[in-house]
């Protein structure tokens, strides 16, 4: 059933879920499916979290918002748990290209195209590329590898500064990456690209959000939209915290939902911070906690174009200024460092469209305390960043742009009430916490963009997976021990 914008909602649920995001809305699904009675609250407009767009002049003009394209696994995953026509929509990019001082080149963004790029354009040792993907395969979540990502790249290009740029480059931009990270934050990530190449859904994300709603009804998933869940209930049992329900923000008055679990897919911070409340939970808990570090955030600038039959340039162009690769670089504010996401009229079939949209990685501590003069000053600047270097890219381009558009950390953190603005949820310890919400907290789940392996859009419908099962066995559970009593 779909509640419009403040209706009462006079029931109780086996599971609400807090956020409609990819993780959350997965998750719905998952526990739909699987015969629990699901309610999904979202208090935006519209389902998707960063999987979203926006119209402008009188849709003249849709932006997408996430970064152009995920790996081929997000077919076999919307195959698995959403249905045959989303995963048939999903088709591979043509052509990613970089450039830069060092290099100019062009890439199917597969495994056999990278090595031969290593080999041939790089001339990198063949045993030193072979044996890097091997190890990048043998990867995995349960490695107690603590190798950090200089080191990997140190261990078979040390001094390769190119080389670095080719290889991390991207995951930084699909993920907030640095060389500190561990290494299988990259290597999991990276060789799930390079499985089959970058992929995309065409017809745009608001038809894919769209056909993900109407699979949600299908399979008895309530929804209301523009509920703002301001508290997640606990009770104490035998010294156990156990979950209630939720509080939904009324202009007319709070409402209560009872509910035996929760699947919050809000931020990892302002669910437990602020939902759940530090006074509910343990010390040991809290500590923990307080060592995760949010990730980074982003820039973007969405650029319109008319009167021009843009030639194939490619999907993806990393490009930069900067003559030596650094992941600080690439948070600059001086953006010398951009990806354009190139959108022809075959992205949405149908439609006459062309648009542009330059990402670039931020820090919200660049963004928080300017002035409101100093802050469009910044956007203007961004702006011109972009339009200057498209227009490097393709010359002649700049007189056809004619809508502009710029968001800032500042803007991801109104719009999807993420920590200072983070477009990549948590660094990597942020997942263990995340997994251990129900240890804490007993019915309460958490999915979303942490530990960097969970973020973008693969990251968070599997994440969504894995938490609706665990969520649903929760449920199991339960309802064996009360047939026993």
């Amino acid at each position: 059933m779909q509640f419009s914008a403040h209706q009462k909602i006079s029931s109780d649920y086996d599971v609400v879920v807090v956020g409609a995001g990819l993780g959350g809305m997965t998750a719905a699904n998952v526990l739909a499916k699987l015969g629990n009675k699901v309610l999904l609250l979202e208090a935006h407009n519209k389902l998707g979290g960063l999987a979203t767009w926006f119209t402008r002049q009188n849709n003249q003009f849709v932006f997408d918002i996430s970064l152009h394209g995920f790996p081929h696994g997000m077919v076999k995953t919307c195959r698995r748990h959403w249905n045959s026509d989303i995963a048939n929509h999903l088709h591979p990019l043509k052509e990613v290209r970089f450039i830069n001082p060092q290099f100019d080149l062009k890439t199917s963004f597969d495994e056999v195209d990278y090595k031969r790029h290593l080999k041939e354009t790089f001339k990198v040792d063949p045993h030193s590329v072979e044996h890097f993907f091997g190890d990048l395969k043998e990867m995995n979540f349960y490695d107690n590898s603590q190798i950090s990502n200089r080191e990997l790249f140190d261990k078979y290009f040390k001094g390769r500064n190119d080389v670095l740029r080719f290889l991390l480059e991207p995951i930084v931009y699909a993920n907030g990456s640095t060389l500190e990270d561990p290494a299988i934050s990259y290597g999991i990530v990276f060789s799930n690209f390079m499985n089959k190449g970058v992929y995309i859904y065409r017809g745009g994300t608001e038809e894919m959000i769209a056909k993900m709603q109407m699979e949600l009804l299908k399979n008895g998933v309530d929804i209301q939209k523009q509920a703002m869940v301001k508290e997640i209930l606990t009770s104490s049992h035998a010294g156990e915290k156990r979950v209630e329900g939720v509080v939904i923000s009324r202009k007319c008055g709070d409402e209560i939902i009872k509910a035996r679990s929760v699947v919050s897919n809000g931020n990892l911070f302002k669910t437990l911070n602020e939902l759940v409340g530090e006074k509910n939970l343990s010390d040991h808990f809290k500590s923990e906690l307080k060592k995760v570090r949010p990730n980074s955030s982003s820039c973007q600038v969405y650029m319109g174009l008319t009167g021009i039959e843009l030639p194939f340039m490619g999907d993806l162009l990393f490009t930069s200024e900067a003559e030596t690769f650094s992941t600080e670089e690439l948070l600059s504010p001086k953006i010398s460092c951009q990806t354009f996401s190139m959108y022809y009229p075959d992205m949405r079939p149908g439609k006459n469209l062309y648009s542009v949209v330059s990402s670039s990685n931020a820090r919200y501590s660049d963004w928080e305390n300017l002035s409101e003069a100093e802050y469009e000053e910044r956007k203007k600047y961004l702006i011109e960043r972009a339009t200057s270097g498209l227009e490097k890219v393709i010359p002649g381009i700049k007189r056809h742009i004619t809508y502009t558009e710029a968001s800032t950390p500042k803007t991801f953190e109104k719009f999807t009430h993420h920590y200072r603005g983070s477009s990549f949820g948590t660094k990597f310890e942020g997942l263990a916490v995340s997994q251990k919400v129900s240890d804490e907290i007993k019915g309460l789940f958490h999915t979303g963009s942490v530990g960097i392996i969970m973020s973008g859009w693969l990251g968070a419908a599997n994440y969504g997976v894995i938490v609706g099962n665990k969520c649903d066995s929760y449920l199991s559970q339960n309802n064996q021990a009360e047939v026993n009593l």
